[in-house]
């Protein structure tokens, strides 16, 4: 078999498309959606592969900016649209790709790529650890309330079409996003992707609602989007559920205010969301945490690329003073001894041979990175190693975030 990796080139779009449908299987998407991607995706940061004129693999990447601990928005390339046709799976194509993209964002001077698993397994190989989780779940609104701040009477609610309420939703995203490790900062282009409602994905729910908390004098601080049912049981009680797309707020109060109007509508039984932080601050306003269902699962996956420039670019909870060896065979310019110093003033990562205090392998140094998995919970898994005695605990502490890592969205 001769395979040819190269990036796709202008009106070779839909033999792409054509490769990702038959790989991923099911209707495809929205032709509002598709369309949305094929703007965003730079058709440089491509790689296909070719088994004469047809498209057998596929891997993509945006250009994005992610928050990493400290609030600095780093460069980062997100992977995305990773398949392979089942005609031509063991065969190596998938690592060829992985092996092509990685070597373009190190070229490039990239540090760091992110990428949301459809199978989590792929990817431990290539060197990304889930560095991110979510929360999901479903809450019973008739039997819990949400409790409010001080200053929460204040603000009020009101309804506004999703597109109207775009730029205030956005304004308030742009202050929430340094805020937290994993957030994505929306490049010019991707205020369009939280508004897509395609009507055939709605199911029984009916077309996206924005409310947003305003002040008396018509500043926004915040917003939540959903859809929501109108159902009711064979008796005839109410049972409509609310599902939640997004919401974000700049304060506490009008974080709580939105939860208290979206657990409060009338003729709703449960308010759902997908994808929430782990920490998320709701679990301490809700009257009754057993009338929520929750559930964690993988989110983030982050890759070091450049691990001096990585490692160098976020903050520290507390000074440290270590020497990693790292392993990293599939991008072996990471691999050796690097010492990492970072105290209030910043943080510096280089090349030592000095004796290494702890060992990981690069999975295990992007699971760490954005603070949300410590590295004590991975030694006691076996996957870190303590070389020196007492080194394991301070590092440990030093890549902890106070705010656990999360991404708002899918890409």
């Amino acid at each position: 078999m001769t395979i040819e990796l190269r990036a796709l080139a202008e009106g070779e779009w839909e033999a792409y498309e054509r490769c990702l449908l038959r790989s991923f299987g099911g209707p495809g998407e929205d032709p509002a959606e598709a369309q949305l991607w094929r703007e965003l995706l730079p058709v440089g940061r491509t790689v296909t592969a070719w088994d004469g004129k047809e498209v057998v693999g596929t891997a993509g990447a945006f250009d994005f900016r992610m928050t990493v601990p400290g609030g600095t928005l780093l460069e980062a390339a997100g992977v995305t649209a990773v398949s392979v046709l089942p005609t031509h799976r063991r065969r190596g194509l998938l690592t060829a790709m992985m092996r092509r993209q990685l070597d373009t964002f190190h070229e490039s001077g990239t540090p760091v790529a992110v990428l949301t698993a459809s199978e989590p397994q792929i990817y431990g190989r290539f060197g990304y650890g889930a560095a991110a989780r979510q929360v999901r779940g479903s809450f019973d609104v008739r039997q819990l309330t949400v409790a409010l701040p001080p200053g929460a009477e204040r603000l009020r609610m009101r309804l506004v079409d999703p597109a109207e309420g775009s730029a205030a939703c956005e304004a308030v995203y742009a202050q929430v996003v340094p805020r937290r490790p994993g957030m994505l900062a929306r490049r010019p282009g991707w205020e369009r992707h939280p508004l897509l409602d395609p009507e055939g994905a709605r199911g029984d729910f009916g077309p996206m609602l924005c409310v947003l908390a305003e002040t008396d004098d018509g500043e926004v601080r915040g917003y939540a989007r959903y859809w929501t049912t109108s159902r009711a049981t064979p008796e005839g009680i109410p049972d409509a559920t609310v599902k939640l797309r997004d919401a974000e707020a700049l304060d506490p109060a009008a974080y709580a205010a939105l939860w208290h109007y979206l657990t409060g509508m009338d003729l709703v039984a449960r308010l759902v969301f997908h994808n929430r932080p782990a920490d998320d601050p709701v679990h301490q306003l809700v009257s009754d945490i057993r009338r929520c269902r929750l559930g964690w699962r993988d989110g983030l996956y982050l890759r070091v690329v450049d691990l001096p420039a990585a490692l160098a670019a976020r903050a520290y909870s507390a000074p440290v003073d270590v020497v990693l060896a790292v392993e990293d065979a599939f991008c072996p310019w990471n691999s050796g001894r690097w010492r990492l110093s970072a105290d209030a003033s910043g943080a510096v990562c280089e090349r030592t041979a000095d004796p290494a205090d702890l060992s990981l392998a690069a999975r295990e140094l992007a699971t760490a990175y954005l603070g949300g998995h410590t590295l004590r919970t991975l030694a006691a898994a076996g996957l870190v190693t303590e070389l020196r005695p007492g080194a394991l605990g301070p590092a440990s502490t030093a890549f902890q975030s106070d705010v656990q890592p999360w991404a708002p969205y899918g890409f």
